[in-house]
């Protein structure tokens, strides 16, 4: 088991790393990529750039310089996660990894699926936890919204508490390994349709789908999903921090992008040091010495 585990190997959560791995922490880092900077064509405004430097290269030097240092880098997908008190528990697509500390630094996103209805139902059958909300859909039928890894581990999760559970993958390929009880549709969405709360899922070839929740899981699970999961304090895809870079769950910190304000990579790399050193705090002061 880790001292910390850190989701995200971008400059936010790279920062982290390098701070509690210098103070003696293990230090496990946990990332698809890096996230949007590894598509910046050119960076200029970074401070000790003496030449722009496209955000590929900027990853690929962090990356390294961790794991000089010591970090354990692991190239995976993040599904969910869970706290019982002591520690968290980090499901990947391959495994678990287990840590009494956590950052969530994976950034914030920068698109959500357009479907008409979707922002009009949000509360009033759409979801985007399926931890949080299964509870309400008990016996009825429900539809989750996505393709991938994600997508898949929302309907696990809902599956032995709802009548029925559908997988959308909206005009997209789904990934193998989904249970022959979990039925897919990949026909485009053309909106939803209810009254007071979600009722159905049109779709563009005129058919529909009745379901009382539609959990969006499109893509991959950013920060504030994840920390919705664990009931941290959120404000839209926002993770609520105080000024030591801490979530309002114990031992879960949060940096960078997923933060919201500036999307730029100087504020993620001065986040990511704050949360690196208020997690070693933590771990010394409550983990090391918790009486």
């Amino acid at each position: 088991m880790a001292d910390v585990i850190i989701i995200g190997g971008g400059p936010a959560g790279i920062s982290a790393a390098l701070y509690t791995v210098r103070a003696g922490l293990e230090t496990l880092v946990i990332g698809r990529d890096g996230g949007a900077l590894e598509k910046a064509e050119k960076i200029e405004n970074y401070y000790g750039l003496a030449e722009p430097m496209n955000g590929r290269q900027l990853v690929e030097q962090g990356l390294r310089q961790a794991k000089g240092l010591g970090v354990q880098l692991v190239t995976d997908e993040v599904t969910g996660i869970g706290y019982d008190g002591a520690r968290y528990r980090v499901k990947t697509k391959t495994g678990e990894h287990q840590a009494p500390i956590v950052v969530m630094a994976t950034g914030s996103p920068r698109k959500k699926p357009t479907i008409k209805g979707l922002t009009d139902y949000e509360g009033r059958g759409v979801s985007y936890c399926a931890t949080c909300d299964a509870f309400f859909y008990r016996g009825k039928d429900v539809a989750v919204l996505g393709c991938c890894d994600y997508a898949l581990s929302e309907a696990l999760e809902l599956a032995p508490i709802a009548k029925s559970v559908t997988i959308l993958t909206h005009g997209e390929t789904p990934i193998q390994g989904i249970p022959g009880d979990i039925k897919v549709i990949r026909t485009k969405i053309a909106g939803l349709s209810g009254s007071d709360t979600l009722e159905g899922v049109l779709f563009e070839d005129g058919s529909r789908l009745d379901a009382s929740g539609l959990f969006v899981a499109a893509g991959v699970a950013g920060s504030s999903d994840l920390a919705k999961k664990l009931g941290a304090q959120t404000e839209g895809t926002r993770i609520v921090t105080d000024a030591s870079m801490a979530t309002s769950i114990p031992g879960l910190f949060a940096a960078g992008d997923c933060t919201g304000g500036m999307l730029q990579i100087a504020k993620a790399v001065y986040e990511g040091a704050k949360a690196g050193t208020e997690a070693v705090k933590y771990h010394r002061s409550v983990i090391r010495s918790p009486n």
